[in-house]
């Protein structure tokens, strides 16, 4: 087992010619680590998880994940998927499937399973993001927070080590926030390596091991949570937080 499931080394990437999104990113997350990642919108945070599981990709520097270094090699980015599940804004459940059916479909699809272990494997995950009983309706019969719970049992199914989260209760009402959260909170518990990019401040407090604050494609801070928030050292971190905390 590498000890660094994650490496970045002096990695950065742009849009076009003048847009530099990622300014040499250094960042070692350890095996079962819980990484909140905050900033302005804009700061390149969903961008870097993004590099993770190649759904953008890097121009200069290293990323390496679970010792496999990301190349363009279509078997390497196969490889690194199966092991990295993703949880977007957006739901991205398939409308016309039911939510049982939406979960067995990369199992059955992508890791060739049977049908009837692929059932049992999803039913035991929505029963642990807690809405088992919801797996025979469609996504659209379900509120914003029930679908967003689908997704992450989604990305469970196929057993990830590492778990990555892209603003995951931003396209939802407060109420359903804490329910998302609430799961969330419970799986941190449970091993899984995870990166959270969110400005729930209250999440990161609980949960994580290391806060990271990016701006302007950099890493600007990075502290535990309790010298994170109560003893920020750059400027830009302190203002961020007036912004965010309301003091």
């Amino acid at each position: 087992m590498p000890e660094h499931i994650i490496e970045f080394i002096k990695v950065n990437k742009w849009y076009g010619n003048n847009f530099h999104v990622l300014r040499d990113i250094d960042l070692k997350v350890r095996t079962g680590e819980r990484i909140v990642i905050c900033g302005p919108s804009g700061s390149g945070k969903s961008t870097l998880i993004r590099c993770i599981n190649r759904l953008e990709e890097h121009q200069e520097g290293t990323i390496r994940v679970d010792g496999i270094e990301l190349t363009d090699d279509v078997k390497v980015i196969e490889k690194i998927r199966r092991e990295v599940g993703m949880v977007f804004q957006q739901f991205n459940l398939f409308p016309h499937l039911t939510v049982l059916e939406n979960l067995t479909l990369a199992p059955m699809w992508v890791g060739k399973m049977p049908k009837r272990d692929a059932e049992e494997r999803a039913m035991q995950q929505l029963a642990r993001v807690r809405i088992a009983e919801q797996a025979h309706k469609y996504p659209l019969q379900l509120s914003g927070g029930q679908q967003q719970r689908v997704a992450i049992a989604r990305a469970l199914c196929l057993k990830p080590k590492i778990m990555l989260f892209d603003e995951p209760t931003s396209a939802l009402d407060p109420e359903m926030i804490k329910e998302v959260l609430d799961v969330m909170i419970e799986l941190a518990g449970q091993g899984i390596t995870m990166l959270v990019v969110t400005h729930e401040m209250g999440f990161a407090k609980a949960v994580a091991d290391r806060v990271i604050f990016m701006d302007h494609g950099q890493i600007v801070e990075e502290n535990s949570p309790h010298e994170f928030f109560s003893n920020p050292k750059s400027d830009r971190t302190k203002d961020f937080l007036s912004k965010i905390l309301g003091h």
